[in-house]
């Protein structure tokens, strides 16, 4: 009789676990609370898919911050070059952009995802939706909500793939929180990552109407929290309602989140003319401007106008503008505060999850034998740039693996018991 595996999680992490799973003779079974699977992963798509990153491998890992130490293994195993030929055993060609991040030829996740599920059902995966897990009865039973009713399943292994808490309308809603709980595994608060923020005061009526929306480009931000990490890097983010969000801010979120945490605010440098060395600036900010406007003269010497022009407007006291010293160094490190995190919901992806002290080897929980969890819902984050994706595919396939290791080794050969 067949061993029956129970995935939970449809998404890129519980579909590589799947994936690995269905090369055995078990009977894999993936349930989700969506209506399809990889709501998430086609989302991404939309953005041209970013699978993972070029970069040399020790950069690559580092990009894992604090978790390098328990993600790094895991790319060893299915890091970047991985996921290309991954892709490339379905079909998909795949390039490197102009910034070193790799994307499908065609900068669609559509046909990726298809050939993909095409290739589980094959193998004989088979796919419920619409199955909201809830927890375990009793008896160890898997427990989903569905639209028939309560269902319980009985399992001989078992994959947690259920995501963060980030994009609940996707299924990523942190509901499994509970249910692990209540079981004594180990987890470290859910919060935003890749997010967004609020900038000290609200911005003006003003700025917020005139520019929310619009990018800041070519800028560079640095910062360093009071436990003396430090960030710097040039590239580009958006100005919101309240705040600011984008790219270059997500980069610095986790320092950003952790020191408003700490402190209650946390400020960054914002250089909006990174390609020139503040001697170039202060020059032109100080070169006799005759009848033309401030305006104009920053414009023609400088190129700053519109929201790089207004930010400096919104921040700085007007006696600035007469002093060319004092507004030459603010164009280079305008201090920007920033005091609150934006909502967990809007985030792109959240920090927290089960902690990996709470994980054997194997991806299996040690309250639970015979449960394995992977992708997101695990206790690490990092930037976009390839990187949240590449490390979900890695976690799920070390996930099966583990979870194939432990049934091949017998339930009972380390004096574990799979939960009944």
């Amino acid at each position: 009789m067949s061993r029956l595996i129970v995935i939970v999680g449809a998404g890129p992490a519980g579909l590589m676990a799947a994936d690995v799973l269905s090369a055995t003779a078990a009977e894999v079974h993936v349930y989700d609370a969506m209506p399809s699977p990889g709501r998430k992963f086609l989302l991404a798509g939309k953005g041209g898919l970013n699978l993972t990153h070029s970069e040399p491998f020790a950069l690559f890992a580092s990009r894992y911050g604090e978790r390098r130490a328990q993600i790094e293994p895991m790319l060893a195993l299915f890091g970047p070059t991985e996921v290309r030929e991954w892709a490339r055993g379905l079909g998909v060609d795949t390039f490197v952009g102009s910034s070193g991040r790799v994307f499908p030829c065609d900068l669609k996740a559509a046909p990726l995802l298809r050939a993909w599920l095409h290739r589980l059902r094959a193998a004989g995966v088979q796919m419920h939706m619409r199955h909201r897990w809830t927890g375990w009865d009793g008896a160890g039973n898997l427990v989903f909500d569905a639209a028939a009713g309560r269902v319980a399943v009985r399992a001989d292994g078992v994959v947690l793939a259920l995501g963060g808490a980030s994009w609940a309308r996707l299924g990523s809603d942190g509901a499994w929180v509970q249910a692990l709980g209540q079981r004594g595994v180990t987890l470290a608060p859910l919060v935003p990552a890749n997010c967004g923020f609020d900038v000290r005061g609200g911005w003006s009526a003003y700025f917020s109407g005139r520019f929310a929306g619009q990018p800041f480009k070519s800028v560079a931000i640095g910062f360093k929290d009071s436990g003396g990490r430090a960030f710097g890097r040039k590239g580009e983010f958006v100005a919101t309602a309240s705040g600011v969000e984008g790219s270059l801010i997500y980069a610095v979120s986790a320092l950003l989140r952790d020191e408003i945490d700490a402190k209650g605010h946390a400020t960054f440098s914002l250089d909006l003319l990174p390609d020139k060395t503040a001697v170039q600036v202060l020059a032109a900010v100080a070169h006799p401007r005759g009848s033309r406007s401030l305006a104009n003269h920053l414009k023609s010497r400088l190129g700053i106008e519109g929201i790089k022009l207004a930010l400096l407007h919104e921040l700085l006291p007007s006696e600035v503008f007469a002093q060319p010293q004092r507004l030459a160094f603010a164009i280079k490190a305008l201090p920007v505060t920033v005091v609150a995190v934006r909502p967990i919901n809007e985030a792109i992806s959240t920090a927290g999850g089960v902690s990996f002290d709470a994980l054997d080897q194997r991806q299996m929980l040690l309250q639970l034998p015979g449960v394995c969890c992977a992708g997101e819902m695990l206790d690490w984050e990092a930037p976009t740039g390839g990187y949240l994706l590449t490390a979900c595919l890695s976690s799920g396939r070390r996930a099966g693996q583990g979870l194939l290791e432990w049934l091949e080794s017998g339930p009972a050969a380390d004096g574990q018991k799979a939960l009944r």
